[in-house]
């Protein structure tokens, strides 16, 4: 099937730096973009995700958030347009994070990628795929070299054959991590569903239509965890809505026609205007520990018009149970906390009800006034708070506070372990746990405190491998290492004479 031609400006500095692009620096990428027509793009991720003072974490491709949306996502198709070797890391990150079908891939070169024929690219392999007997939706997203290039997805046909397509930039240089990534799909696919209800009747999800107002979930969360917010709620004459992202696209209907929506994570700026727009009131925190569970189900209750006394009723139910688990799940210990996936502040807060002496949680997403409750009720606890914090700031803390548990992003552990200190990864091992209610009362207690009785452990293992040295004098040697303090001068200056000739370069 042919189609005809449309004309790209499309903007060849986008491929200048190391022939690839990818590497050639955030700033000059973010000029090409920009020179490129994507300049209301960037301007609107710059407003809804504010970098910190050190720019941005350090952290995973943030495409990888966008990806693992729409990979679990029933009868949904993703596409990646960008260099191969982001394409290959990201496909390798998905896999190993359970995704069970293909990725797509657009590749180009120099010539496609300037002179447009990249789009033209894309647009077949996305007619190609358009079969609605396999997808109710293709996403495509572009990654750093075709957005800077002004690859315009946005001209796609918005639907082929009843499969409805969804196209985004995704660049590093533009969204901060991949935890906002998710945001910037599901945001846009909320958008396109908001438009389709508007245009008429749509599919009931597959679960059936509530007979009560719902609560629409916002955040990826434990399975456990919505089940027992249902249980909560149920008191209240309310039920749990679909959890946003969603499995499935006739779910986003059914998110959007809810009572409130609930902001379990914080950061999903975008998704959360797409709820003010159909008219849903959002409501921050979480239903974590006594006191988040208190204020959350009176929150929700007044955001959704619920007498006094069926809310009094569902937190004489649920707040005596909890408030007992903590009381028989102690932990003993002071914990630094750090991590990337958005839940940091929620965990934060069942720590410290359950006993810890939490000095700090760094979280590498910014505030948002969905965090407010939950940054208040922590500081108010003593507890330190930096959003978008850097792996230096979270280094910094375990440096000071000397934690009998360090929870973190994985330098952070590698760092604390060297020290002897015990530590989690706390993606896989701290937020993949329930955390709302009595069943999340309890469920830290076990790992955390297993962890710091480790720390003999460490220490004697520490204490054998002490003669091995370390960074570049790592390993048990014949002879003892030759230091060459020249070679390492000789390799700085010349360091530092390519940095001034590549800035001075940049000036002419």
């Amino acid at each position: 099937m042919s189609h005809p031609v449309i004309p790209i400006v499309a903007n060849p500095a986008a491929l200048e730096g190391d022939g690839a692009g990818c590497h050639a620096g955030r700033d000059q990428m973010a000029s090409a973009a920009r020179a490129a027509g994507k300049s209301d793009t960037l301007d609107r991720y710059a407003a809804d995700y504010p970098a910190g003072p050190h720019d941005q974490p350090q952290s995973m491709c943030p495409a990888f958030g966008s990806l693992r949306v729409g990979l679990r996502m029933r009868r949904t198709a993703t596409i990646l347009s960008g260099s191969a070797c982001c394409v290959y890391g990201l496909t390798f990150t998905s896999h190993f994070y359970g995704a069970r079908r293909s990725v797509g891939y657009v590749p180009f070169n120099s010539e496609s990628l300037v002179t447009g024929k990249l789009f033209e690219d894309i647009r077949d392999a996305v007619h190609k795929e358009a079969d609605p007997a396999r997808y109710d939706a293709i996403v495509v997203i572009n990654l750093c070299v075709p957005t800077a290039s002004g690859v315009p997805l946005q001209i796609l046909p918005k639907s082929i054959n009843g499969v409805r397509v969804i196209g985004i930039d995704v660049p590093g240089f533009g969204v901060p991590t991949h935890a906002e990534a998710k945001d910037v799909l599901a945001a846009a696919m909320l958008k396109y569903a908001r438009s389709e209800i508007a245009a008429g009747p749509v599919a009931a999800p597959r679960a059936g239509i509530s007979h009560k107002p719902t609560v629409t979930l916002l955040g990826e969360m434990f399975p456990a965890d919505p089940m027992t917010i249902g249980g909560m709620l149920d008191l209240m004459g309310l039920a749990a809505g679909p959890v946003v992202p969603t499995r499935e696209w006739r779910e986003l209907y059914a998110a959007l026609d809810c009572a409130a929506v609930a902001a379990i994570h914080p950061f999903y700026t975008a998704s959360l205007r797409e709820f003010e727009a159909a008219g849903r009131r959002a409501v921050g925190s979480a239903p974590v520990g006594h006191d988040g569970t208190e204020a959350w189900l009176q929150s929700i209750g007044d955001a959704c018009n619920v007498g006094q006394a069926m809310i009094d009723s569902a937190k004489n139910r649920w707040l005596p149970a909890i408030k007992n688990v903590l009381a028989m799940s102690p932990i003993r210990g002071r914990i630094t906390l750090s991590g990337y996936e958005g839940s940091e502040l929620l965990v934060a807060r069942l720590l410290v009800e359950s006993g810890a002496d939490l000095r700090y949680v760094g979280t590498a997403c910014p505030q948002t006034p969905s965090s407010d409750a939950d940054r208040e009720w922590l500081q108010s606890k003593g507890v330190h708070v930096q959003y978008r914090a850097s792996l230096e700031q979270d280094l910094a803390a375990v440096e000071e506070f000397q934690p009998d548990l360090a929870i973190g992003t994985t330098p952070v552990v590698q760092a604390a372990k060297q020290k002897s200190i015990p530590s989690l990864y706390f993606t896989n091992l701290i937020s993949a746990r329930p955390l709302m209610g009595a069943a999340g009362a309890g469920s830290l207690a076990t790992v955390i405190n297993a962890a710091i009785a480790n720390r003999p452990r460490m220490e004697a293992m520490k204490a054998f491998f002490d003669n091995v040295g370390d960074g570049d004098r790592a390993g048990v040697w014949e002879q003892t290492p030759v230091l060459r303090p020249e070679f390492r001068e000789n390799t700085r200056r010349r360091l530092e004479k390519a940095a001034k000739k590549r800035k001075a370069e940049e000036m002419i």
